[in-house]
């Protein structure tokens, strides 16, 4: 699979997000007109882990060759059309080793990072570009430990991968969510209800934060700081009886807590990378709502309009951001490339396009900087001086 220059991996893993197939392009296009040769890993890490290392064996699930044909068809679509996975190749549970390696591999959690070198090496890679968070990456920054050369691509709609302050899927989430709240708040209105919104954000709340400093919603509460339910219901309580059409609106981390209480998971399973799965804190701050808003409405409950957008926001085309950042992204992966570096992270940083050592995806962590950005007692964003602040306010510190 040699060609004149080398070959380049590409992969994306996590959640998926608009803005990854933009991306996938920028690399595909570049790469095969500076006369690299692109390959395509596709289900992630999973794909990586799974590759025959056979010539004969069929491998059109595990990687594709790509052109300027199949990433043009595909570059402004939302989604993966490399598919993606949770998998973590450092500890793979049994249940889930590659057939072809379970007589090997046969403990309770697995490290196949060998197989996916060798798996890299057959494929003959020379440079992988991996797309993905923060557990994404740090598989990647171990692949970089052990001499693979590793120029990584942030990509998650949390906006919460150390060292960039942009991370490939965030504006389209945030677009989605204010449209989404923009639709939502007619029905509450008419009914002069509260509504809550549950959106993506396990330790980050920049999901919450920046539309409701946009105006979709009155408060937000995020997983940085445990609120008060007595003072939330409150404060929604204030801002429905002040509105001509009587309702307000609140939008929800599914990482926020309670004061006293912990996170919320909506079952007890987990992904490879340990994490339990939330989702439920808008239930219950619903639930809390109609028991407590009598006291502040006349001794009268206030129904709520319970929505998770989940998937809503994070579904469907890139925007104008989305479709701009993955493309400058890609080409800055392959300028590192063409300059022989590697062990790299692109980044965006207070407006400009650079890179950092990819070690600063597990070196550090990005969440929102309460004291700085929120407002504690009001539960919202803090709006001080906007001079010279990054293009999204709450830049990586």
């Amino acid at each position: 699979m040699s060609t004149r220059k080398g070959v380049i991996g590409i992969l994306t893993g996590g959640g998926d997000v608009p803005g990854l197939n933009p991306a996938i392009r920028a690399v595909t296009i570049r790469a095969l007109r500076e006369g690299y040769q692109v390959v395509g890993i596709r289900h992630g890490w999973l794909g990586a882990i799974s590759i025959l290392r056979d010539e004969h064996a069929d491998n059109s699930e595990h990687f594709q060759i790509l052109t300027e044909e199949i990433v043009n068809r595909a570059a402004r679509t939302g989604g993966t059309f490399l598919h993606t996975s949770r998998t973590n190749p450092s500890a793979v549970k049994k249940e889930e080793v590659p057939e072809a390696l379970r007589a090997t591999f046969n403990q309770g959690k697995n490290d196949l990072t060998s197989e996916v070198i060798k798996n890299l090496d057959w494929l003959g890679i020379d440079y992988l570009i991996p797309i993905g968070g923060d557990d994404t990456l740090s598989f990647a920054t171990r692949l970089s430990r052990e001499c693979v050369k590793v120029v990584a691509i942030p990509k998650t709609m949390d906006n919460d991968v150390p060292g960039t302050d942009y991370c490939i899927g965030f504006s389209t989430c945030v677009s989605r969510t204010i449209e989404l709240s923009n639709r939502l708040r007619t029905s509450a209105g008419s009914h002069e209800r509260f509504l809550v919104m549950e959106v993506f954000g396990r330790y980050a709340g920049f999901t919450a934060m920046l539309p409701t400093m946009a105006g979709a919603a009155n408060r937000c509460v995020i997983p940085e700081y445990k609120f008060d339910m007595e003072h939330l219901t409150e404060l929604l309580c204030y801002d429905r009886a002040h509105h001509p059409s009587k309702y307000s609106v609140v939008i929800v981390s599914e990482g926020a807590m309670f004061e006293g209480g912990e996170m919320v998971f909506s079952n007890r399973t987990t992904d490879a990378f340990g994490h339990l799965k939330l989702g439920g804190i808008g239930d219950l701050v619903s639930a809390e709502f109609k028991d407590r808003s009598a006291k502040y409405n006349k001794g009268k409950p206030i129904e709520t309009i319970n929505q998770r957008l989940g998937y809503m926001v994070r579904g469907g085309d890139p925007d104008a951001i989305d479709s701009i950042v993955p493309m400058a992204y890609g080409n800055l992966a392959l300028d590192l490339i063409l300059h022989g570096l590697h062990g790299r992270l692109v980044v965006l940083k207070n407006g400009r396009y650079d890179n950092m050592p990819i070690e600063v995806v597990t070196s550090s962590k990005k969440t929102v900087n309460v004291d700085k950005y929120y407002n504690k007692e009001r539960l919202r964003p803090l709006y001080t001086d906007f001079e010279m602040q990054p293009l999204f306010i709450m830049a990586s510190d």
